[in-house]
């Protein structure tokens, strides 16, 4: 951490904030209600949300890569389905704006997006995200999320999976419940904080405002919460992203995504389920933090501390309206 470095002055890269504000329905936008989407397919005139297999996938019932047959040349196929949930009819709202019901409801639709494709046999892992923004590389401004499910578990949750599995084998107990309760003692880190849900800016944070979400009690996948559960996580993501707007006087752009468990039938008692958030502004809505250099070769490093990031943003959320 190199907190003294947000002293320098600032020469790089201004991106363009957003501009005039969005209309509720958008006559060019691919997945309003009733609109023709790019390969002339028609949405129907829904109301709430509405689900369908991405029209142009990056997977596939079959894969073209062919499996490696050397050391030095790894590789292995894989093959999936790619979905897209619109969260709402209204082209002119996001996560931070919509009102608690309306985020329940896309939350719904999600959690029974990864109940069906978990259930399915060559279905590995069932990844769920939203990116949010033109800087994240979202081309479409209606609100909406990505369902990727893969015949294999991604490189990321492989890694979170092998971590849990050795603290519980170390300890008996959950790596990121026992990680939670540390935080919620310490309060150094906590965003905002309900009986079901907390919300920190991780101790290992790479991103300035990098946030975790996890549930208090035990759950391995997002079918697990109940009703209470996901209006609490409803209200959290609405206060982390609402905060992040407060902040930077934008619809602040970011990747979100939620861990869940392998969908391979098995148990997985080491597993917590959490959603990560990556926002990518530091300094204002027209100024993005940048790994390059020694943070691309070397390994991150962070302009400030997780602690005041998340005083920051428990500052600002102090003074919101929820």
């Amino acid at each position: 951490m190199s907190p003294h470095r947000l002293q320098r002055p600032w020469q790089g890269q201004v991106e363009a904030p957003d501009g005039d504000a969005l209309p509720a329905y958008d006559p060019e936008c691919y997945l309003c209600p009733g609109n023709a989407r790019a390969n002339e397919k028609r949405n129907p005139d829904y109301t709430g949300t509405f689900v369908f297999d991405n029209d142009f996938p990056a997977l596939s019932g079959s894969s073209e890569v062919a499996a490696g047959d050397s050391e030095l040349f790894r590789s292995r196929p894989e093959s999936g389905r790619c979905r897209v949930i619109c969260y709402t009819e209204r082209h002119d709202l996001r996560l931070a704006t919509m009102d608690i019901d309306t985020i329940c409801g896309a939350l719904g639709a999600m959690i029974d997006e990864f109940r069906e494709l978990d259930r399915q046999p060559e279905i590995g892992y069932v990844q769920l995200f939203e990116n949010r923004g033109a800087m994240m590389g979202c081309s479409n401004a209606h609100p909406h999320a990505q369902v990727w499910a893969t015949a294999n578990v991604p490189t990321e949750p492989a890694k979170e999976l092998q971590a849990q599995r050795n603290y519980r084998e170390r300890h008996g107990t959950s790596l990121l419940l026992d990680y939670l309760q540390a935080e919620v003692e310490r309060k150094e880190r906590l965003i905002v904080d309900n009986d079901q849900f907390v919300a920190v800016v991780p101790y290992w944070a790479t991103w300035p405002y990098e946030a975790l979400l996890i549930p208090r009690r035990q759950a391995a996948a997002p079918d697990e919460l109940d009703a209470g559960e996901i209006g609490s996580l409803a209200a959290t993501l609405k206060a982390v992203l609402g905060a992040y707007e407060a902040m930077f006087a934008t619809a602040a752009p970011y990747s979100l995504g939620f861990h869940a468990r392998p969908s391979d039938g098995r148990e997985y008692p080491e597993w917590q389920l959490h959603v990560h958030i990556y926002p990518p502004l530091l300094r204002s809505a027209t100024v993005r933090k940048h790994l390059v250099g020694f943070e691309m070769l070397g390994m991150p490093q962070r302009d400030l501390t997780p602690e005041k990031a998340a005083a920051a943003l428990r500052k600002v959320i102090d003074g919101m309206k929820l």
